[in-house]
């Protein structure tokens, strides 16, 4: 029988792992205020980033596709118009309008 006070194998491994985790890059970074402002920061720029490329290409494909349907002409003809006037406004930024 084990007495209560003295350390058991359990308690060894429990005491590894949490040194283990102490060492971990993620908890370390946690540590810092600057290093996670800088880990916050990238993650936040990273967010957006993806946030606003997904949508493009949503809406991109949506366009796309009701630019394409012809079966449904009041939502075909609002594509069709909104396609002309985003192509109209390209060409004038390009031309430097």
């Amino acid at each position: 029988m084990t007495h209560p006070n003295l350390p058991t194998d359990d308690l060894v491994a429990l005491t590894a792992e949490i040194h283990r985790l102490n060492e971990h890059r993620f908890v370390q970074i946690h540590n810092s205020t600057w290093k996670l402002m800088w880990f916050q920061l990238l993650r936040g720029l990273a967010f957006g980033f993806g946030s606003v490329a997904g949508a493009t290409i949503l809406v991109s494909i949506v366009g796309f596709i009701l630019n394409q349907m012809e079966v449904v002409p009041i939502v075909g003809e609002w594509a069709k118009q909104l396609a002309t006037e985003i192509m109209t406004d390209t060409r004038q930024v390009e031309a430097g309008q």
